[in-house]
């Protein structure tokens, strides 16, 4: 890399652009009110200081955000920059430069990845509108989206037979000589193509039949690679690696006196690694199975946290907001991350910005009891529905732990039927503080609310509270969130709904466009860029953000129905 300065518009490409867009363009605006926010400079950790001279990554990173506006793919982005006069204008390129290949925007996401710089394209145009006041810290919102990986969905039968058919191919194609002496040609009837390819077996008894075989052929497979007759780097090789790794949640061996007996790995009996932890396809690692609104996806998550400039989240109509609804960060995680595991990292993310929120308005997936009490410290006020009480006496309608009155000083409860709790004992749970509260079992058995409070049948009700102070925002919290103003407050989050149909829409993210934590993150962050450029460019022009479309039968002012 030779750092450049950003170049100037050629006149020639200025003047075709205002004569094709006299209203402007996207691109053409964003030149002119921003200038240009990357400079070679801030890549230069992810480029080597000798070799032949490459693309400047200030201009990739560009084009990169602008494809996203568009969502093109990289072969589409680079014609867009021999072709499109708009682009042209943005990136300062003389009419006749003929570009680049798109094979360049592959490596340049794969070195951005590789270098851990992927917050770049995105942290430099929140500098930016930062530096100009279009941003600040205060009412911020965070939601969370489900990514479906760039992977075919594979059932445990599938995903055996094409683990063992992709370390396969990478063997065939590092070491073919080796490979031809350690199988023979029935390897390739069995895993000549993609297991989506074939027709596997109807009955139960030859799909067992079929994993076994998968499971010897996998061991056998790793035996090889990692014997003396093997070259000593094939162990290495990912797919080898990949296949070590599935084997062992997948499969064991029972070594005994009738010989090896392979043995694939059932819930019921042996146990499967939880969801967090199991490999899902042999082309992406990172990828995990989560659930959320009972929905299930193979993938990863896309948190966005935006700031609020208008509180109640609706649109502004005529004119613009005083601030723009920008996205202030991003972050994402494997699909079995819970969103109230991303939090704090939002608010540390938020903090290094300069831009921690005073109210941090979030749903309940994103708050817990000790959560509440953290942010108030901070002074930080989590605004959403703290989780709901699940357990049987409330599926119930009974008596929920909310009917015991808590006396701290006194080190007791009552029980809404006035009975006063006989031990009091603090015990930790999950390496958090709580206090065991037992009422006396020969008092419930003869009490006629029994059945609304409890169905131990030999001890009496007992109850798992927190420490005072988290006990006491907790309750304070639910209270005020059956008021009005609370009420009228948590609606500023019906605007982050917005943000995630604008992002999946507009940008595509609801797809991966690639394998992999780090790129998936790129990508994120990448397409977060591009829905602010898209923002700023409206809020320049005083266009309202996403407003809500209305027929022409709405529009009639009609006289209610008597």
């Amino acid at each position: 890399m030779q750092p450049k300065p950003w170049p100037d518009v050629p006149d020639a490409t200025v003047r075709v652009a205002r004569a094709a867009f006299p209203k402007g363009a996207l691109a053409i605006r964003i030149r002119d009110e921003l200038g240009s926010w990357y400079e070679d400079a801030d890549f230069a950790g992810v480029f080597a200081v000798q070799g032949k001279p490459g693309v400047s990554p200030a201009q990739l990173a560009m084009v990169t955000v602008l494809q996203f506006t568009e969502n093109l793919t990289d072969r589409q982005a680079a014609d867009a920059v021999r072709g499109k006069i708009d682009w042209k204008y943005c990136l300062g390129l003389d009419l006749a430069d003929d570009g680049f290949e798109f094979t360049v925007l592959h490596g340049f996401r794969g070195r951005l990845a590789a270098g851990g710089a992927e917050r770049v394209i995105f942290g430099r145009l929140l500098d930016l509108v930062k530096e100009r006041g279009l941003v600040k810290a205060g009412g911020q919102r965070t939601d969370s989206t489900h990514v479906l990986a760039r992977i075919r969905e594979l059932n445990r039968l599938e995903l055996a037979g094409e683990t063992v058919r992709a370390a396969l191919e990478a063997l065939a194609a590092a070491a073919p000589g080796w490979l031809a002496t350690v199988i023979d040609a029935s390897w390739q009837q069995v895993y000549g193509q993609r297991v989506d390819n074939m027709r596997l077996p109807e009955s139960q008894a030859a799909r067992d039949a079929l994993a076994v075989q998968y499971g010897r052929d996998g061991y056998y497979l790793l035996e090889q690679a990692t014997g003396a007759s093997a070259p000593g780097w094939l162990a290495e090789l990912p797919a080898v690696q990949v296949l070590r790794a599935i084997w062992i949640q997948q499969y064991y061996r029972d070594i005994g006196e009738g010989g090896e007996k392979v043995i694939r790995r059932e819930q019921r009996e042996h146990g499967l690694p939880p969801g967090r932890d199991r490999l899902l396809s042999p082309y992406d690692l990172d990828a995990r199975y989560g659930e959320k609104h009972g929905k299930g996806w193979s993938g990863y998550k896309y948190h966005a946290t935006e700031t609020v400039s208008d509180p109640a989240g609706d649109d502004p109509g005529t004119g613009r907001p005083e601030l723009p609804n920008v996205i202030t960060d991003v972050q994402t995680t494997h699909a079995a991350v819970a969103d109230v595991a991303m939090t704090e990292p939002v608010q540390h993310s938020l903090a290094a910005a300069g831009l921690a929120p005073g109210e941090h308005t979030v749903d309940s997936g994103y708050i817990s009891a000790d959560l509440l009490v953290a942010c108030g410290q901070r002074g930080i006020t989590l605004i959403g529905p703290l989780l709901a009480d699940h357990s049987p006496q409330a599926r119930a309608g009974g008596y929920t732990q909310d009917a015991f009155a808590i006396d701290f000083d006194a080190r007791q409860a009552t029980c809404p039927q006035g009975a006063v709790s006989i031990t009091w004992q603090p015990r930790g749970k999950q390496g958090k503080e709580a206090i065991a509260v037992r009422f006396d079992a020969a008092t419930c058995r003869g009490c006629p609310a029994r059945d609304q409070c409890t169905t131990a049948r030999w001890t009496g009700r007992q109850l798992l509270i927190r420490p005072r102070h988290i006990h006491q925002a907790v309750t304070a919290a639910r209270a005020s969130q059956q008021t009005p103003d609370w009420q009228e407050r948590y609606k500023a989050r019906a605007g982050i709904e917005g943000t995630m149909r604008q992002s999946t829409h507009v940008t595509g993210i609801r797809r991966a466009r690639y394998t992999g934590l780090g790129k998936t993150r790129l990508e994120h962050l990448a397409a977060a860029t591009a829905i602010n450029v898209i923002r700023l460019d409206a809020w320049y022009n005083g266009n309202p953000i996403d407003r809500t479309r209305t027929t022409h039968l709405q529009r009639i002012d009609l006289e209610p129905a008597a």
